[in-house]
């Protein structure tokens, strides 16, 4: 490997990575002072042995168990407040929340960079952060964006994550690093530097920091901030293929249909408290859809509808949607045909995750963050 010392030397006005939570596995800096002093007490140094996911609390098979975990800040603030959280091995598990919820200091407790004030949070069935040299070899992690030097270039930058690595094998370096830029679509921007790159291109390098080792879970904190449509779809194809090779994905997002499209489970996070978790399917089969009404004569069908309990009624160019009442449907189709109301289509579609989201909060989604 070539020699990378300069970069020793930030450059000037270059943000200081050293506070930020590193995009690779066994990243260590950023976490609060003592940790690595009680790891050392307790003998948790890395034996070269693979943590197992085996818990002896119920949570067997569970790449992460957090147990009443909480973090208050000085100053009072509460920002996680006794979670509750189960991934099982082998899923894509959609973090969810809108920004300000809890989820990325969920995530920086669970990845041993900031001590919970109380609680417990277990990762490939090891206590964190006691065990954060043992565990953090086999975790690939983006959280809060990556940490990069603009004066390299994205390949430069590669070889310093790599190099930092005590897992490495130097003598294939290079070959890790353009199989991970080749795998996120940066080969032909490999040799530009990092300040040149966009956010979205800013996103991939830190993924392909993340992948440079094969890793039993990756922490992917909102990984496709930044990126347009093309390249959403691209990263999610991805998120798909590390799962099925056996790779847990734990992605957090504020994006209700991101994690729809891409996660098997996920959690719902809301002003730092846990509100549900599950299979993606039966959040969103919790839920009731809404009521959906085909037909030429919208506002004789708003009128019926709200008359027989049907409550936030939409006018479309094709009808009227609405929340379903609680009462017989087909009382109420019969209610719009007695009135002369043209029905061409009537029915309940399939509730989304959205849907669930709003039932269980009462609120809506900020997608906006």
């Amino acid at each position: 490997m070539e020699d990378l010392s300069a970069a020793e030397q930030r450059e000037p006005g270059e943000a200081d990575t050293r506070g930020k939570a590193h995009t690779r596995g066994g990243a260590e800096t950023g976490r609060e002072s003592g940790t690595d002093r009680e790891a050392d007490a307790r003998g948790e140094a890395d034996t070269g042995r693979e943590p197992d996911t085996r818990g002896g609390d119920g949570t067997a098979d569970a790449v992460i168990a957090t147990r009443g975990l909480t973090k208050r800040y000085r100053g009072g603030q509460l920002a996680v407040d006794g979670l509750e959280l189960t991934v099982p091995a082998g899923s894509v598990f959609g973090f969810l929340g809108p920004n300000g919820s809890g989820k990325t200091t969920t995530i920086r407790m669970l990845m041993g960079l900031i001590e919970p004030t109380s609680g417990t949070a277990r990762v490939l069935g090891r206590p964190m952060p006691r065990s954060s040299r043992v565990v953090l070899p086999h975790v690939g992690a983006l959280i809060e964006g990556p940490a990069l030097y603009g004066f390299l270039s994205g390949r430069d930058n590669l070889l310093r994550y790599d190099a930092a690595d005590p897992t490495a094998d130097p003598r294939t370096r290079r070959t890790r690093v353009s199989a991970a830029l080749d795998r996120v679509g940066l080969t032909a921007a490999a040799g530009k530097k990092a300040r040149a790159y966009s956010l979205g291109m800013k996103q991939r390098l830190g993924l392909a920091a993340a992948l440079l080792q094969p890793r039993r879970l990756l922490v992917l904190d909102e990984p496709t901030n930044g990126l347009d449509p093309q390249g959403m779809r691209e990263i999610r194809l991805l998120i798909r293929e590390l799962a099925s090779d056996g790779t847990t994905v734990f992605l957090s997002s504020h994006l209700l249909d991101e994690i729809e499209q891409v996660c098997s489970h996920a959690a719902v996070m809301a002003q730092g408290r846990l509100i549900t978790q599950g299979a993606v399917r039966d959040l969103a089969a919790g839920a009731r859809g809404r009521l959906v009404v085909t037909t030429p004569d919208s506002a004789d069908a708003a009128r019926v509808l709200k008359e027989q309990g049907v409550a936030d009624l939409v006018i479309t160019e094709t009808g009227v949607t609405g929340e379903p009442p609680d009462r017989e449907l087909a009382d109420v189709n019969a209610a719009l045909v007695a009135a002369g109301v043209r029905v061409r289509g009537f029915g309940v579609e399939r509730a989304s995750l959205e849907d669930a989201f709003v039932a269980l909060t009462g609120e809506g989604f900020d997608v906006a963050g």
